[in-house]
């Protein structure tokens, strides 16, 4: 259930601990996970190995890398990492990303341990992959509900089969198809075989975005792209309510706007406004703010800009060059991890996790969207050895890539039909680095959730059985009685800031209002996730142990929209302002320790 990047094996679910729900990447030298030993019974290989094959971190986006120039104008600014459509496969006409079955539900026994019970609550099996269900040792899936490597694969195959068939039998002819290339694998037990999906999605021209063509003026400072917004026109059918609606909502923004031209802007006048939402016109420039990544003065923005920028791509060159290694076509030995300046474990992990980042968003399928998560997660890991890459995180750029793009593309959708690859360099260099520096200033606030033992999400689980006890008793007492503990579904909750219950889009309004809190991430989330699970109280006090957990790991919030959203946000407000800093509301029953270091 847990994946490591030390090892293939799992340990059987009755000896798993709460506490093991984070994968917290090893940093040691034991071992390479490039390479797999062969069985002891089998004889070493002795075919020659063919010298265009890629083989152990040669593809993993180092050696390749050329750096001749970092500034953000110029032809070779963006570190680029292979595979490239050119050197590797080339990309084909499949327009659709990875998107979940709904098939019929294979019946299972029942399950004795909650370990046991969540292998079988992942949607995205079908009665197909059953017989694989109990194969512990052999299957790779995550500890967060993810589809296994092996699963994906399986799936993969089974497509590639049908369609196939259908090809033969004269069904789904498109004359616009064209032959898929395969890719070719190295015998080393490369990583780059790891990726479930080798097929990227290609947008149809009729679908391409449309760049801004001032896009070098908002580069330079984000202050300029306030003059190109396009407020909503009003229909000539509009009721009342409709146009209520709209000159509200112009108003709006026109309050973002005096505030963002200002001098000098006021945080605090920008976080009482941002509480109720951010307009996605200003959204972007607002998070910087808040963020404390852009100066509050605009006669500083220019520089700090640049400058940051150029740091992060210094940073990438420094941890993918690190050692010395360099990108040497020839003659550079694959067994020395210094030459290759790469903590394979830590690369190892999230060359895992990124093609399994929102695989129902076509904007994450991309090659280039991938390739600068990598980059992005990788850089954060080997700056942050205390915590190191651990899986969640990968989630928590998202929101900050997605917005920053959206900056330079006319159309606000970019969700689909948005090729980053096909954007000038010098855009996907400064979305890439803003991303970097908002994704530390986040995680600087909360930092203890990702360190050894994770304690800072040891103590928000604590505080949240505990508030929930004072909001709701029958429900506490109802999970005490089915033996459900916390940990066992808010641990995600508080790890992944609920970005795997919640869609990208409620995410982004979400966050408009954790970063007008002072301490938004790090305290109000808490009051959220209360409000949230208090907000199925109903259903689950009807429900017995495997229920309420089938129902915890898969939510029915699919449909919701920034209206439930909204009131989710307005609910915790009420919990904060009644129990923050009132230590004694939080008290649950008289033999319970209370947590003596949580400061609420």
């Amino acid at each position: 259930m847990f994946s490591s990047s030390g090892g293939g094996k799992k340990a059987p679910p009755q000896q798993l601990s709460p506490k093991q729900e984070m994968v917290q990447v090893d940093r040691s030298d034991a071992a390479s996970p490039f390479w797999r030993a062969p069985p002891r019974d089998t004889p070493p290989a002795t075919k020659a190995r063919d010298s265009s094959l890629v083989v152990g971190a040669a593809y993993s986006h180092a050696d390749m890398l050329k750096f001749d120039s970092l500034n953000l104008s110029g032809p070779g600014s963006r570190p680029r990492t292979p595979p490239s459509a050119a050197s590797g496969y080339e990309r084909t006409a499949s327009a659709s990303s990875p998107s979940r079955k709904t098939g019929s539900k294979a019946t299972a026994p029942p399950f004795k341990t909650y370990m046991n019970f969540l292998s079988n609550t992942n949607d995205d099996w079908t009665v197909e992959d059953a017989e694989d269900m109990y194969d512990y040792e052999s299957d790779d899936g995550d500890d967060f509900g993810l589809p296994s490597l092996s699963n994906m694969k399986r799936r993969t195959k089974r497509m590639a089969e049908q369609s196939k068939a259908q090809t033969d039998s004269g069904l789904g002819h498109d004359e616009d198809r064209r032959e898929e290339p395969r890719r070719r694998n190295s015998d080393s037990a490369d990583i780059a075989i790891e990726r479930p999906a080798s097929i990227y999605p290609i947008p149809k021209k009729s679908e391409g975005k449309i760049l801004r063509p001032q896009y070098k003026e908002i580069l330079r400072d984000p202050a300029n792209a306030l003059h190109l917004i396009n407020y909503p026109s009003t229909p000539a059918n509009a009721t009342q309510k409709e146009m209520d609606t709209i000159n509200s909502r112009i108003t709006r923004i026109n309050k973002f706007k005096r505030l963002l031209q200002a001098s000098t802007i006021s945080l605090s006048d920008l976080r009482a406004l941002a509480w109720s939402g951010v307009p996605e016109e200003v959204r972007a420039m607002t998070w910087q703010l808040l963020l404390s990544y852009l100066p509050t003065s605009s006669e500083r923005r220019v520089a700090t800009l640049e400058r940051k920028r150029k740091e992060y791509l210094d940073g990438v060159r420094q941890a993918f060059e690190k050692g010395g290694g360099g990108g040497g076509s020839g003659g550079t030995s694959t067994s020395a991890r210094g030459g290759r300046g790469l903590d394979e474990a830590i690369w190892h992990q999230i060359s895992i996790d990124v093609p399994r980042t929102n695989p129902h968003i076509e904007l994450y399928g991309y090659e280039a969207t991938q390739r600068s998560l990598e980059r992005i997660l990788y850089v954060w890991a080997v700056r942050h050895p205390a915590s190191g890459y651990v899986q969640g995180i990968n989630d928590l750029v998202t929101p900050f890539w997605q917005v920053f793009l959206g900056v330079y593309i006319t159309d606000p959708d970019i969700e689909s039909g948005m090729d980053p690859g096909q954007l000038p360099r010098a855009v996907l260099d400064a979305v890439e680095a803003d991303s970097f520096w908002c994704l530390t200033k986040l995680l600087d606030g909360i930092q203890d959730h990702y360190i050894v033992a994770q304690p800072g999400i040891q103590r928000q689980v604590s505080a949240l059985r505990d508030l929930t006890a004072r909001i709701d008793a029958g429900l506490a007492k109802h999970l005490e009685k089915e033996n459900v503990e916390f940990i066992q579904f808010s641990f995600r909750w508080m790890n992944c800031l609920l970005m795997r219950e919640i869609s990208v889009k409620n995410t982004i309004r979400m966050w408009d209002t954790y970063m007008a809190e002072e301490q938004g991430f790090s305290e109000f989330h808490l009051y959220v996730c209360a409000a949230f699970l208090v907000k199925w109280s109903d259903k689950l006090v009807k429900m017995d142990f495997q229920e309420i957990m089938m129902f915890l790991q898969s939510l029915p919030t699919r449909d919701w929209t920034e209206k439930d959203i909204e009131l989710l946000l307005s609910e915790a407000y009420i919990w904060q302002s009644l129990f923050k800093g009132s230590s004694a509301h939080l008290r649950g029953p008289e033999n319970r320790v209370q947590s003596t270091n949580f400061q609420l």
